[in-house]
């Protein structure tokens, strides 16, 4: 080592001056023994504990681990956002639809899924807070590892008109998943929710027609809603139909492992949510989770799924089931499937 040889030559300079003529450092030698003591001062300087150290470049600091915790994004009230290994991305697959269909259980089930990551909240992205960007969106999904999918559940993207494109220019590959209900059961459960919120909320039937039980009042979000197939049709001018999965939410209830499977399969996912993770809750009438995410007890939706609808006349009814008939034909036709509505 420089330091080494340094201390050496010093050392062999001062035993040549000791055994030459004396302690008298003579002639043209005496130069170069002087460079030799200097030389080998400086070295022994540079030792460890010896003296003040070289000057080196630092070393760059490792960056500092991640806690995993929850923290809240900045700009997005309410919305939790998952800390942790991984990374954030865009979601490769949506719940788009339909709203009081069975998106919630749906979301809820999925997530029993160790391969699928989903937010929690509906950010109504795609309809109602666009103009925040997409790297502010990104913000809001949980970390994923290499495949692990992320999805986000907001139904009311089915019936926003510029929801479509603006998921394209996202991603052209995004996988769609839309989950229909009868469109009359599925009117009168939207008026139940907003009834239990606003109980001086006129009649159903009231809102459901115009002057009295005159034309169907399409105006009212309830009844609009239903017309899947003119939902579809804008849709369709952004993404193929092999783009989408539609899920029923009558078999959603009725065999939720079934339409479970159906749903994995189309993420290209194991089957691994099966009837075992599932039992019917008669006081409810829904399908429970035996063992819901991060918990070892049983868990049920909340009290807002399953609420007893109110009484509607069985005329309004009827009137109903006439008024979407020529429309869920039509959807069927488009998608291929028969959901038996009529």
């Amino acid at each position: 080592m420089a330091g080494s040889g340094g201390l050496g030559g010093g050392a062999g300079g001062g035993q040549g001056a000791g055994a030459g003529q004396g302690a008298a450092l003579r002639g043209p030698r005496a130069p170069l023994v002087l460079g030799a003591l200097a030389l080998g001062a400086y070295c022994l300087c540079t030792l460890p504990g010896r003296g003040p150290p070289a000057a080196r470049a630092p070393l760059p600091a490792p960056a500092p681990a991640e806690p995993l915790r929850a923290v809240r994004s900045p700009g997005a009230p309410g919305l939790r956002v998952a800390s942790g290994p991984g990374r954030r991305r865009f979601p490769q697959a949506l719940i788009v639809g339909v709203k009081k269909g069975g998106t919630r259980a749906l979301l809820e089930f999925l997530r029993l899924h160790p391969d699928v990551r989903a937010l929690g909240s509906e950010p109504h992205f795609f309809d109602r807070c666009y103009e925040r960007g997409l790297a502010w969106y990104r913000s809001l999904m949980p970390r994923t590892l290499d495949g692990q999918i992320t999805m986000e559940k907001t139904p009311s993207y089915f019936v926003t008109r510029e929801a479509p494109g603006r998921i394209h220019g996202m991603s052209p590959d995004t996988k769609l998943i839309v989950v229909v209900r009868n469109p009359v059961t599925r009117a009168i459960s939207d008026y139940a929710q907003t009834l239990s919120k606003t109980p001086g909320l006129p009649s159903f039937r009231a809102l459901a027609f115009r002057h009295g039980l005159g034309p169907v009042d399409t105006a009212w979000s309830a009844v609009r809603i239903g017309l899947y197939a003119q939902h579809l049709d804008n849709w369709l001018r952004f993404f193929p139909l092999s783009h989408f999965l539609f899920v029923s939410g009558e078999r959603l209830v009725s065999d939720p492992a079934g339409e479970l499977g159906r749903v994995q399969d189309f993420l290209g996912l194991k089957r691994v949510v099966t009837d075992k993770h599932f039992y019917f809750n008669a006081t409810k009438g829904f399908p429970c989770l035996k063992k819901a995410q991060g918990s070892s007890r049983p868990r049920c939706l909340g009290k807002s799924k399953g609420r007893p609808h109110p009484r509607v006349p069985e005329a309004v009814v009827q009137r109903l089931r006439d008024f979407y008939r020529p429309f869920n034909r039509k959807f069927y036709q488009m998608t291929g499937q028969d959901f038996g509505w009529d």
